[in-house]
């Protein structure tokens, strides 16, 4: 093997019917890594894989389970089935799963009543990882140093977004509002109806996917403050722009047309599917992205060649005060506490 070469071990991403998930799963597939794909439909990702050349009736290179993030109680027993069928521990988990509904008049539900961006982005993988952090633990994907061999540390990766980051442009748009937790207050009256934004102010659907992505990536950074002495990196990324995902299939049509054109041919922002997957897959295999605490990203603009760098992440992903309040009051509505 070359020098600091990492051999391949087994993965958890959620999210992978179609887009950044599915093209990830291809990647990691086509690396050697065994892929378990967390859904809510097994068989629309078994499917989607099958469309693109992934393997099919492999289990021991392409497993698919069925979890709905937005229900707690599936998170629970989808986490519960995965333990009880792995022979080894995860080397690595990828919360990618998201789901965006801009066009909505009223917040919709989930099982546990809380409003479903939030729960499903949010609160399902803050789960999630909780129930995993210790098979993580006890990851021992061999790594080759050079001279002898070691052991890569397991990889937590969150995938983040540049809307939830003020820092950058396109943190700033002002429609609906940037991400913004406010006060917290919604989390703390509980987050249920009436209450359907963490500020607890008025419902703006396209706003709570922002917050949404802004607690994944503070949930990433305190992740990194509190277990820096386990052997877990943790990390989140932005792959850049993928203008066409299923992501934006509740926009207005219109949208779906133009925003395309206008990342490819205006901003310089898009990336491919196939890229924005890749870049995920480097982030869980390469020994280069071996870092805790860092938010990955390649820039605004897509250049050739261009290379990943860490990028500056805003005082409401950071602060730890606002982290801490985020992480109590989540274990909290997650039933953990």
């Amino acid at each position: 093997m070359a020098s600091s070469q990492a051999a391949p071990g087994t993965v958890l991403i959620t999210g992978t019917t179609s887009g950044v998930g599915l093209y990830a799963t291809k990647a990691l597939v086509d690396l050697g890594w065994r892929v378990i794909t967390a859904n809510r439909s097994p068989l629309k990702a078994e499917a989607a894989a099958e469309k693109i050349g992934l393997p099919s009736g492999r289990p021991r290179q392409l497993q698919h389970l069925f979890m709905d993030l937005g229900d707690l109680e599936s998170v629970r027993s989808g986490t519960e089935a995965l333990l009880s069928s792995l022979d080894q521990p995860l080397d690595a988990l990828v919360c990618n799963a998201a789901v965006y509904l801009p066009r909505l008049k009223r917040p919709n539900r989930s099982a546990q009543g809380y409003e479903v961006s939030m729960a499903t982005n949010h609160f399902g993988h803050f789960l999630l990882i909780h129930l995993l952090l210790d098979n993580l633990r006890h990851s021992r994907r061999p790594v080759w140093k050079g001279t002898s061999w070691g052991v890569e540390a397991p990889r937590l990766v969150i995938l983040g977004t540049v809307t939830a980051n003020i820092k950058e442009l396109g943190g700033k748009i002002p429609i609906p509002a940037p991400a913004d937790l406010g006060d917290l207050s919604g989390f703390e009256q509980g987050f249920l109806a009436p209450i359907s934004m963490a500020s607890g102010k008025r419902f703006k659907p396209g706003k709570a996917y922002k917050d949404s992505k802004l607690c994944n990536m503070i949930t990433t950074q305190e992740l990194h403050r509190r277990y820096k002495d386990s052997p877990i990196l943790f990390s989140s990324l932005y792959p850049g722009c993928v203008a066409d995902t299923k992501l934006f299939r509740n926009t207005p049509r219109i949208f779906q047309l133009l925003f395309p054109w206008f990342q490819r041919l205006i901003t310089g922002g898009y990336v491919s599917q196939q890229l924005a997957g890749r870049r995920v897959a480097q982030v869980v295999n390469d020994p280069e992205f071996g870092l805790s605490g860092v938010h990955w990203s390649w820039g605004n603009r897509q250049k050739k060649n261009r290379q990943q760098f860490s990028q500056e992440l805003s005082d409401r992903v950071t602060d730890p005060s606002t982290a801490k309040r985020v992480w109590d009051l989540s274990m909290q509505l997650v039933g953990l506490e």
